[in-house]
């Protein structure tokens, strides 16, 4: 399996790598774009045609984001939904009011380093938001892409997987002292996880999912951490908005990923496994590709959605 590279970079914006796409007539729902790289990365996609959904808890600001996008590109096809991923009830509301073939569906809202909090059925409010909300969104859309023919799932990870690995028997940190980085590391490793069981079970289906690292940006992510991510990212690897929303714009919509799926990426291109903590923002460690840890994972989400609904 050769590592897929393509003409884009660190410096390459949402605009550029989107450059000749031609979406009119599909459809693509973005999580998180009231804001930040999710706001970006809607515009970019409305840019090339396509009819956007904004998925979001503020619906005001998602509605000043849509009025943006439609004045700036033209398409008045963006709408605006509320999406809760940390409660389920919000996301069944979602899944079950979507009608139609779905061509891209953006898994980019997210939570990070935040204070230790929990949701109604118990779950830690990272891992809940980053992963199970996300999964449960696609889940419940899988029949709209797989109507597509040919769907892409973008999902936004991290570096900050290398932080930790899913902790099997304490996801939720009942037993083990709350850290908000090993939380956050947690839920970005399910992220990547996820791409790489969904690609394999929906590959009858033709939909692919991917995993990147969007690169240091300093948006509304940073609010518990004082603006400034880790702290640790040198000035000269800070992108802007619209370099952080390329890779994520690449997956879901150049012809190089074409039938490419369960990838992780960075700076717009596949990066390699790490054995250890690479010390830099590329990498992906091995624990977070690993086919069997993948079904694990699908197996442990569906079991907390379903004791969930039964509760």
């Amino acid at each position: 399996m050769s590592t897929v590279t393509t003409p884009f970079g660190f410096e390459s914006t949402a605009a550029e790598v989107a450059e000749g796409v031609d979406l009119a007539g599909r459809q693509a729902v973005v999580t998180g774009a009231s804001s930040g790289i999710g706001a970006e990365t809607a515009r970019v996609l409305a840019a090339t045609g396509a009819g956007v959904t904004l998925a979001v808890r503020d619906t005001v600001a998602g509605e000043r984001v849509a009025k943006g996008i439609t004045a700036s590109t033209g398409n008045t096809d963006v709408r605006v939904a509320p999406l809760d991923l940390a409660d389920p009830a919000s996301v069944t509301a979602f899944t079950g009011a979507w009608q139609g073939p779905l061509h891209i569906l953006v898994n980019n809202a997210g939570v990070m380093a935040c204070p230790e909090q929990y949701t109604e059925q118990g779950w830690e409010l990272q891992f809940a938001t980053n992963h199970l909300g996300h999964f449960a969104l696609a889940t419940g859309l899988r029949d709209a892409l797989a109507a597509d023919g040919n769907a892409r799932v973008v999902v936004v990870s991290s570096t900050g997987h290398q932080q930790s690995p899913v902790v099997w028997d304490d996801v939720n940190f009942a037993f083990r002292r709350y850290d908000p980085w090993l939380a956050y590391g947690q839920s970005k490793t399910a992220n990547i996880l996820f791409a790489v069981e969904a690609t394999r079970r929906w590959a009858d289906a033709n939909i692919t999912a991917n995993a990147l690292m969007p690169g240091a940006i300093y948006t509304n992510l940073q609010r518990h951490t004082g603006g400034r991510g880790s702290g640790r990212v040198p000035p000269e690897l800070i992108k802007s908005v619209e370099q952080g929303a390329a890779a994520s714009v690449l997956l879901a919509t150049s012809p190089h990923l074409e039938g490419v799926g369960g990838r992780y990426f960075v700076d717009c291109n596949e990066t390699e496994v790490v054995d250890r903590r690479s010390g830099t923002l590329h990498g992906v460690a091995r624990y977070a590709v690993d086919p069997e840890n993948a079904r694990r994972l699908w197996a442990v989400s569906q079991d907390l959605l379903t004791r969930a609904k039964s509760s």
